[in-house]
This record gives C-alpha cells, sequence and structure tokens, in this order.
C-alpha cells in the first residue's frame, strides 16, 4: 500500500466532504448549545450547569454519528453510481488505498468538526462559569472520535454492497444495537432461554461494544477511567476498523465495474 496515494485520496475525500458543507452541522450546534443556555436555567433549578454539560457531549455524540453514517454510506456508493470508479480503479490505486483513504479523508472531516464543536462547547462553558473537568471532558471528545471512525468504517463496509439507503439503515442499526450490546448479553442471561442466550452472545461478538468509547457520564462528573481501560478501548477501536476495512476491501475487491 503506498501511503502517498492513500494521502492524496484521503485530501481529495476531505475537501469534497468540505464542500457538500457538512460543517454548516457546526452552526446548528453552536444555535443549540446558545438556545439551552439561555433557557436551561429558567426550566432548571439549580441543575442547569449539569444539564448543560450533558446536553452539549449528547449533542456532539448523536451529530458526530449522524454525520458519519450518512457521509459514510456514500462514500463508495456514490464514486460507484457517478462512475467515476471507473477511471480510478484501472490506475495504479489498489482498492485498500481506495478504501482506507475514503476512511481517513472522512475521519480527518469528523475530527475537524469535533474539535470546533469542542472549543465552542468549552467557550460557553467558561462565559457561563459552569465548572468542569477540562482532562475529563477532552479526554470523553477523543473516544467520540474514535466511535465516529468505527461508524465509518461500518458504513464503509454496509455501502460497498448495498445501496445507500439500506447502508444507512443498517449502520443506524449498528449503532443502536452496539450502545445496548451488554444490555442484550444480560437479557440473554435473565431469559434462561438457550436460543435466546445464544443470540445475544452472537449479537455481542460480532457488533462493535460501542459504550466502550461513551465516557461522557465521566466526564459531566470529571472522573477519569484508568490508564488500562483507556489504553485497552484503545485498542479495540482501532482493530475494529482494520477489520471492518478488511471485511469491506473483501467485499470491494469481488465487485465489477
Amino acid at each position: 500500500m503506498n501511503l502517498l496515494r492513500v494521502w492524496v485520496i484521503a485530501a481529495n475525500g476531505f475537501r469534497e466532504v468540505i464542500r457538500d458543507r457538512i460543517l454548516y452541522v457546526i452552526g446548528f450546534f453552536a444555535i443549540l448549545m446558545a438556545l439551552a443556555l439561555r433557557i436551561l436555567p429558567e426550566i432548571s433549578v439549580g441543575a442547569d450547569g449539569k444539564i448543560f454539560l450533558d446536553l452539549g457531549l449528547a449533542a456532539t455524540s448523536l451529530l458526530g454519528a449522524i454525520v458519519a453514517i450518512f457521509v459514510g454510506t456514500g462514500l463508495i456508493n456514490k464514486e460507484i453510481e457517478k462512475r467515476t470508479v471507473l477511471v480510478l480503479i484501472p490506475k495504479p490505486i489498489s482498492r485498500t488505498e481506495f478504501l482506507v483513504g475514503k476512511h481517513l479523508g472522512l475521519s480527518a472531516v469528523l475530527a475537524v468538526m469535533i474539535g470546533v464543536m469542542t472549543v465552542i462547547y468549552l467557550g460557553m462553558l467558561v462565559w457561563a462559569k459552569i465548572p468542569f473537568s477540562l482532562t475529563s471532558l477532552l479526554i470523553s471528545q477523543a473516544f467520540l472520535l474514535l466511535e465516529c471512525a468505527v461508524l465509518t468504517a461500518v458504513a464503509i463496509l454496509f455501502g460497498v454492497f448495498t445501496s445507500s439507503i439500506l447502508a444507512t439503515l443498517f449502520s443506524f442499526g449498528v449503532y443502536f444495537m452496539g450502545h445496548i450490546s451488554r444490555d442484550l448479553l444480560k437479557l440473554g442471561e435473565i431469559a434462561k432461554n438457550e436460543s435466546i442466550a445464544e443470540i445475544t452472545r452472537s449479537l455481542y461478538l460480532v457488533l462493535p461494544n460501542l459504550e466502550r468509547f461513551n465516557l461522557k457520564n465521566e466526564a459531566v462528573y470529571g472522573i477519569l477511567p484508568t490508564s488500562i481501560e483507556l489504553w485497552s478501548n484503545l485498542l479495540y477501536g482501532v482493530l475494529y476498523i482494520v477489520l471492518l476495512l478488511t471485511l469491506a476491501n473483501l467485499i470491494f475487491a469481488r465487485r465489477q465495474f
């Protein structure tokens, strides 16, 4: 794999997504936070600071997931539908370089988007004099970016073999199921039915455990997970991305254009 070609594809993908005005999401986030900062003190009694902290993290997480899934599912499909993939693939660009470059390009967009939203969020916290733990918040946002990178890989995987609509639905399904996979496992144990338990165990093993990247509660209360937990979750996310992109590459390699 040629890193220079991957870099060129990633840079082109980054510019393409920026041209699609995807960063207007940041404007929506800023307006939402400004409204929350104005309204929350009037409808809550002394708890508006904690609510604002939680709302900002939740909004960033949801908007990041939406962008990762909606844009990610179209990264490959759009190239196929426009037939531009016919121009790219015959050149000295492997399909692996093409997929990895696309993933890195969107991940870079998500990094910029989450970074700017975090700066806006922190600025409002300082302006409103709401106490917070900077380290916990930054670590939480870093793991949110990792979750969005995993979701981007999920979206690309579905996008290489199905339509954009189905890929989007499947990706949102993985997103929701990935956040309740532990609960599903516990449900299978409580049900005391071997068939249900087997299904829930299989889902838990196959689906990405996205709750490993969810550090919002810790950030709100200024709690830091242990370094072992953080490093293991980071390794889990990176390995899952590699696995998903490998599967996507195997499927993409079999497609005829």
